[in-house]
């Protein structure tokens, strides 16, 4: 806090800001109590600005160099994103491939095997058939013998009386 009266000491104003001198007063009582070297270890402003400007175009070089770093590496993820997506649709394709020749095939066998079937079915319908003739023929024989059995034995009943 500041004292009303003003300050006590000299140390007390230098700590409040108050001492009443004048800045190039101020620095160079900061120069001679740095052990009095006074303008051997201070820069000219310009040595100054001049490495302030090459620290910035360092810095602007170093920004100018992670932009590329990032567009690098943008690039290459891109790249990666391209090879994974061309991967990924060759493997569609030929996974489609296979799919539609197993599916091809399979077809193919069931035709095949509908036609084994459907010539098996005509074989055993044109057996079953001869089959079903061959008996009927017999049926009709043995119906024919026994009618003609019977027509015989009732003439024969019939001439003997």
């Amino acid at each position: 806090m500041t004292n009303p009266k003003g300050p006590v000491s000299k140390e007390a104003a230098k700590a409040e800001g108050k001492t009443g001198e004048t800045p190039a007063e101020a620095q160079r009582q900061v120069v001679e109590s740095a052990g009095g070297q006074e303008t051997k270890n201070v820069e000219p402003l310009v040595e100054v600005l001049g490495k302030a400007e090459q620290a910035y175009a360092a810095y602007m070089d170093a920004q100018k160099e992670v932009a590329r770093a990032y567009k690098t590496n943008e690039v290459q993820v891109e790249r990666a994103y391209k090879e994974a997506e061309e991967q990924a649709n060759r493997a569609y394709y030929q996974t489609l491939d296979r799919a539609l020749r197993a599916r091809e095939k399979a077809e193919q066998e069931a035709d095949e095997a509908y036609a084994r079937a459907r010539e098996k079915a005509k074989l055993t319908y044109e057996e079953a058939i001869k089959e079903a003739l061959k008996v009927k023929q017999e049926t009709i024989a043995q119906a024919w013998n026994v009618r003609e059995q019977t027509i015989n034995k009732a003439w024969k009943i019939y001439a003997k009386e």
